[in-house]
């Protein structure tokens, strides 16, 4: 885990955007431990999470493959939250 570490992705090029609805979340070091685990997965440019909007913009690389349930799977493991690909 690298807690307020973020890693410098602006020379990444743009994939897709995924948005997760997450539940469970408390106060803000909730999404920074979220889009920590969401960054760490290869594939991933960035993440930002809002614990009061209760969403996570997931940011892919081009190309990368990266489903669903791998940014689903990462958020659960960050914590006691769940989480979905909103619609």
């Amino acid at each position: 885990m690298k807690l307020f570490g973020r890693k410098d992705k602006a020379g990444a090029e743009a994939g897709a955007r995924v948005v997760l609805e997450v539940e469970g979340m408390h106060c803000a070091s909730c999404g920074l431990l979220i889009d920590d685990e969401l960054e760490d997965l290869a594939g991933v440019r960035s993440a930002a999470t809002d614990m009061r909007a209760g969403r996570s913009v997931v940011l892919l690389e081009e190309g990368a493959a990266v489903d669903g349930a791998d940014l689903v799977a990462a958020v659960e493991a960050a914590g006691d939250y769940t989480a979905r690909v909103a619609d």
